[in-house]
């Protein structure tokens, strides 16, 4: 793949919207100019500022490789190691998904219920399946009085979970904790007030339909939700019947068409009063809430 070699830091960017166009790239233009500013080490107002200046030599080479890896379909977040959420910049790597925008309002809603349900108190937030730690470290970033704990069952993706809460929360404000769904709080014998998850929740027939960026790069182990998807929200089920009492609030991601179905899941166990789903920015039910 012949990659250009530009003068100025425009002439960068035209040529590889125009390219990363040709490829069949989403948003060309907008990893373009998230390229340019990890390749010069620059914020986008000082990308802006010099948009005429030279493009510096010494920054040729990586700027290569970075458009050829977008090019091949890779995530520009994995290329750049980053992705916004919820106002902060959290680490990325393929050892965990992405963080969405669709997840903030997940966040959203589960403070705004949980601030109604203990108004002058400090709950236990547990997010299982805490990948990049975006859900844990929002909440604990908005809610500083509320107790957080974080679980994976991918070491690697705990460690990147650990880096973002240091970076936003300090050292030790959010427990992390190594295991397999509620393993770990039932070993804990833990009596947990807020559960949330993103688990994985697409269907094995659309797994091989996946967009390119998704995949082949994002790990399975954090999309693969079974035959129907809905494997991990049964789990859940099951799980929350071995712990100490089932949380008084919990809050769960799904996948497009899943919402009615694990709301009447969570409605036929009895557990919780009321339920909620809210849905996207798009008008797709993507969350569901039960609480009592």
């Amino acid at each position: 793949m012949n990659v250009n070699r530009p003068s100025s830091i425009r002439e960068a960017y035209i040529w590889a919207s125009s390219f990363l166009q040709g490829q069949g790239v989403p948003d060309a233009g907008a990893c373009s100019e998230l390229l340019l500013q990890y390749v010069l080490g620059w914020d986008r107002n000082r990308l802006l500022l010099n948009w005429q200046e030279s493009f510096p030599e010494d920054r040729m080479s990586a700027w290569q490789v970075a458009i050829q890896r977008k090019a091949s379909g890779e995530p520009v977040q994995y290329i750049i190691g980053e992705q916004e959420f919820y106002g902060l910049s959290y680490t990325v790597t393929p050892a965990v998904l992405i963080p969405r925008p669709e997840t903030e309002l997940l966040v959203e809603a589960l403070i705004k219920q949980g601030k109604r349900m203990w108004p002058e108190q400090e709950p236990l937030l547990v997010d299982v399946g805490t990948g990049s730690g975006a859900i844990a470290v929002t909440v604990a970033v908005q809610c500083p009085e509320w107790r957080i704990w974080a679980t994976d069952l991918s070491e690697e993706a705990l460690q990147v979970a650990k880096l973002n809460g240091a970076k936003h929360t300090g050292e030790g404000r959010i427990e992390f904790m190594l295991g397999d769904l509620l393993d770990p709080l039932i070993r804990k014998r833990a009596e947990i007030d807020i559960l949330v998850s993103n688990p994985p929740y697409i269907p094995s027939g659309d797994m091989p339909s996946l967009q390119k960026e998704v995949g082949q790069y994002e790990p399975h182990l954090a999309l693969h939700g079974g035959e129907d998807g809905m494997d991990y929200y049964r789990r859940f089920l099951i799980d929350m019947d071995k712990l100490t009492a089932p949380p008084a609030l919990v809050g769960f991601e799904v996948g497009q068409g899943q919402a009615r179905a694990v709301e009447e899941m969570l409605k036929r166990e009895g557990k919780w009063s009321e339920t909620q789903i809210v849905t996207d920015l798009a008008g797709i039910e993507r969350h569901v809430l039960a609480w009592r």
